[in-house]
């Protein structure tokens, strides 16, 4: 074993992180979540420091609230009044207005960016923006057609 693994009683009596149990040590923890993350270049200690207090409050959180079994706009809404926010505070995430009030809408489906940015902000696991419906392709074939190929298709559209 370890020897700083040695006596973890010894270690949480003397103050290393542990499950977070209230909401005033989450407050704690993210306090000091921010000032790690705040530094330009955290050490490999403060690195480690930010891997496990992140996991720590994200534990939490999930814990304490949990997102119910939702499509991805109903969650999407649910995160926004959970953190008090408007729609117009994810214009970031979508890169407009008109997009933001698309997706939420209806009509128009999260792209693989949008999913990522909004997992980032929101600390959420990007599954919580798919459903059977949104299947984004991971990779698409984007090989450009040449003007004789696209003649060549739109001639046999007009033989058949």
């Amino acid at each position: 074993m370890s020897r700083t693994l040695a006596d973890p009683v010894e270690m949480i009596r003397r103050g290393a992180p542990r499950l977070i149990r209230s909401e005033e040590e989450l407050a704690i923890y993210t306090r000091a979540l921010l000032g790690l993350t705040a530094k330009p270049k955290p050490s490999a200690a403060e690195q480690e420091a930010i891997n496990l207090l992140t996991f720590l409050i994200e534990h939490y959180e999930t814990v304490r609230y949990p997102l119910p079994e939702a499509s991805p706009i109903e969650a999407l809404r649910l995160l926004l009044k959970r953190n008090g926010l408007f729609q117009s505070a994810l214009t970031p995430e979508f890169g407009c207005t008109a997009v933001t009030s698309q997706v939420l809408r209806g009509d128009r489906q999260f792209t693989r960016s949008h999913i990522a940015r909004l997992s980032k902000r929101f600390h959420v696991s990007p599954a919580v923006f798919f459903d059977e419906t949104s299947a984004i392709p991971l990779h698409r074939n984007m090989k450009k057609k040449s003007a004789a190929s696209k003649a060549r298709q739109a001639k046999k559209g007009a033989i058949r």
